[in-house]
């Protein structure tokens, strides 16, 4: 079981490592990472565990966060029409991402970040990648190629940066922290 406890923040240099690919198929080893992470997260979110020290609210975990070095990424987040959708990846690639770019008004937040960063993040408002997708129910995988625009967007490229040694701070723009660029828009929730 994974609580915050597990989960290493700002400062810890193995948050700063690039991550390896995982053997597939999964060792019995990292399909328990896997479900941990995805544990982690539904926990997290239960009305009983929102005063309990050992959880802050998550849609999405990476296993460096956890001092672990290997290319596996859990999201259980809404979409703007607040639809959830699960992605349980192994080993993703970015295959490409548009030019338009979008954000959080109210900036983003990390498990691993404890401190407040009131700063606008822009990142591609569409993304395409390709990963093995875990399944929770069986522990099989199936590669795919996926695309996401907008706050699911935003969230796999958030831990996906983790993969390779990122923090959202670091994308900071430390002159203009609440700068927007022209090809960049809020996302919206209805």
């Amino acid at each position: 079981m994974i609580t915050m406890k597990n989960v290493i923040r700002e400062g810890n240099e193995l948050l700063r490592k690039k991550s390896l690919d995982v053997n597939i198929p999964l060792s019995i080893e990292d399909q328990k990472i896997m479900n941990d992470m995805i544990n982690y997260i539904y926990d997290s979110t239960k009305e009983e565990n929102e005063n309990n020290p050992l959880y802050r609210p998550a849609v999405g975990l990476a296993a460096p966060q956890l001092g672990i070095l290997k290319k596996m990424i859990a999201i259980v987040a809404p979409d703007e029409n607040g639809e959830y959708h699960e992605f349980f990846l192994i080993n993703p690639k970015i295959k490409s991402y548009s030019d338009e770019l979008t954000y959080l008004p109210g900036g983003e937040g990390c498990l691993s970040v404890d401190r407040e960063c009131h700063a606008l993040i822009h990142r591609p408002y569409k993304v395409t990648f390709e990963a093995y997708y875990y399944d929770k129910e069986t522990s099989s995988i199936t590669l795919k190629t996926t695309k996401l625009k907008g706050y699911l967007a935003i969230v796999f490229q958030h831990e996906y940066d983790h993969l390779n040694g990122i923090l959202f701070v670091d994308r900071v723009n430390q002159k203009e922290p609440n700068y927007i660029p022209n090809n960049s828009h809020p996302i919206e929730f209805k």
